[in-house]
């Protein structure tokens, strides 16, 4: 009984802390894979880090402040990571004004990541690398995949641990949501 009103008041504190889930129609959006996106109960700092894209040109999150970001960390040689991808290109056309930014981390060789993107027929994504996994450190990611959606700030507002169906409804509905705030 005790841990059942654990559950229930831990629930109530989340689904409260939580202005994207305060209401019962936006809780409702989280189905499916989205059941795994954790929001957090404020903004979280991301550390800076250099990133370069294909041709290591460095490249920086700041780039993409003013856009809310679903920034996806992977690695060529990650089965799970592999399987959504797709889903995350799909995700970039039907949702232009967001910016999905895929950002392969540690070893991954551009010609690789150039060879799985024309073999799973990516076209909306950009290449972009985190080679000595530095980012990936600094914003606590152990395994792969891991996706952060960031804010118009740049601040980290939720975390996917594991693969996901991004161009499912749920996912949309969700990041609409965001982007309507």
């Amino acid at each position: 009984m005790v841990r059942k009103s654990l559950a229930v008041l831990y629930t109530a504190l989340a689904l409260g802390a939580n202005p994207v889930l305060a209401d019962d129609g936006a809780a409702a959006l989280r189905e499916g894979d989205m059941k795994k996106l954790a929001f957090h109960a404020a903004p979280v700092t991301l550390a800076q880090a250099a990133l370069v894209d294909g041709a290591d040109t460095a490249v920086s999150l700041a780039d993409y402040r003013g856009k809310w970001v679903v920034l996806n960390f992977w690695a060529t040689w990650c089965a799970p990571c592999r399987h959504e991808m797709p889903s995350l290109d799909r995700l970039q056309a039907a949702m232009p004004d967001l910016a999905v930014l895929p950002v392969a981390t540690g070893r991954n060789a551009v010609p690789a990541i150039q060879r799985f993107f024309a073999e799973a027929q990516i076209a909306n994504l950009p290449i972009l690398r985190d080679p000595s996994s530095e980012l990936a450190r600094a914003s606590s990611v152990m395994a792969l995949p891991v996706t952060l959606i960031l804010n118009p700030e740049g601040q980290e507002v939720a975390r996917l641990i594991g693969d996901a169906a991004w161009d499912s409804d749920s996912a949309k509905a969700i990041l609409a949501a965001l982007s309507a705030q």
